[in-house]
C-alpha cells in the first residue's frame, strides 16, 4: 500500500471561474483527507489574487491515500454561475487534477549533476515581490525536462525540501508511463495513462448533480460532495474500475 502521494491541482478553461473551481476542489479533498484521518502538507500553490489558484501542489500521507485517490486523476469540469456573473448565465470551466504516487526515498537516486537549482524571490498574485530575501526555489531535472518550482514557506531549505518530493513524484509519474506505453497489452494501464487528459467529471450546480463519465454514474447533493463527503464516490470508482 502506497501511504503517500502528491495532487497537483492547475486551473483549466474559464479564467477566474477556473482559478476559483480549482480552489473549491482543493477544499473538498482537504477535507475529504481531515475525514479520512490523514496528514495534509501543502507543497507549493500560485494564487489568482480573487481567491483561487492556478495551481496548488499538496501531499496526504498516513493511510490509504494513493489507492483511494488515483482515480481523481484527469479534467474536471463545472457548470454553474459564477458570483461575478450578473445576467445569470451558466458559465463552463475546467480544471485538471493530477495524482502522484510519492517515491519512497530507495526509489529515487537521482545525481546532483543532473540537477540545476536556482533561487529568487517569492512573488504574490500578479507577480509582485513580496519578500526581500531569496527564499522561493525552481529545480531543473535536465534528463527530464521537468522543472518545478516552490515559494509557498518562507525558509528556503524548506522550499527546497518541498520542491524536491514534488520533482521525485513526477519523474517516477513519468517513468512509469512510458513503461506502461511499452506494454501495449495491458488495457489498464492503457486506461490509466490516458484519464490525465480526458474529462472525467462534471460537477453540474443547477442540477444539483456530480457525474462521473468514466462509468456513467451520477450523484445528488453536491454541496455535501464539495465540503468532503466523497467516499461513497471513491469506493463506486474503486469497485469499477479495479474490476
Amino acid at each position: 500500500m502506497i501511504d503517500a502521494a502528491i495532487i497537483e491541482i492547475r486551473a483549466g478553461a474559464g479564467g477566474a471561474e477556473a482559478g476559483l473551481f480549482a480552489e473549491n476542489l482543493y477544499r473538498m479533498y482537504s477535507r475529504y483527507a481531515q475525514i479520512q484521518g490523514w496528514q495534509q502538507k501543502l507543497l507549493s500553490s500560485h494564487s489568482t489574487g480573487l481567491g483561487g489558484f492556478k495551481e496548488i501542489i499538496f501531499e496526504f500521507r498516513n493511510g490509504d491515500v494513493f489507492s483511494k485517490m488515483k482515480y481523481e486523476g484527469g479534467v474536471h469540469r463545472v457548470q454553474r454561475i459564477p458570483k461575478t456573473e450578473k445576467s445569470g448565465r451558466i458559465h463552463t470551466s475546467t480544471a485538471t487534477v493530477a495524482v502522484l504516487a510519492k517515491p519512497k526515498k530507495a526509489q529515487m537516486k537521482m545525481n546532483s549533476s543532473d540537477l540545476k537549482i536556482d533561487f529568487f524571490k517569492a512573488s504574490g498574485p500578479g507577480g509582485q515581490y513580496v519578500n526581500k530575501r531569496m527564499t522561493a526555489v525552481r529545480i531543473t531535472h535536465f534528463p527530464s525536462g521537468i522543472v518545478v518550482s516552490c515559494q509557498t514557506e518562507r525558509n528556503q531549505l524548506q522550499n527546497k525540501e518541498n520542491a524536491m518530493a514534488v520533482l521525485e513524484a513526477k519523474i517516477l509519474e513519468k517513468k512509469q508511463r512510458e513503461e506502461q506505453e511499452k506494454m501495449s497489452g495491458n488495457r489498464k494501464a492503457q486506461i490509466h495513462t490516458a484519464m490525465r487528459a480526458e474529462k472525467i467529471r462534471t460537477y453540474n450546480f443547477p442540477q444539483d448533480r456530480i457525474t462521473d463519465h468514466r462509468i456513467k454514474k451520477s450523484w445528488r447533493n453536491i454541496e455535501e460532495i464539495m465540503d468532503g463527503k466523497l467516499e461513497k464516490i471513491v469506493k463506486t470508482l474503486q469497485k469499477k474500475l479495479e474490476n
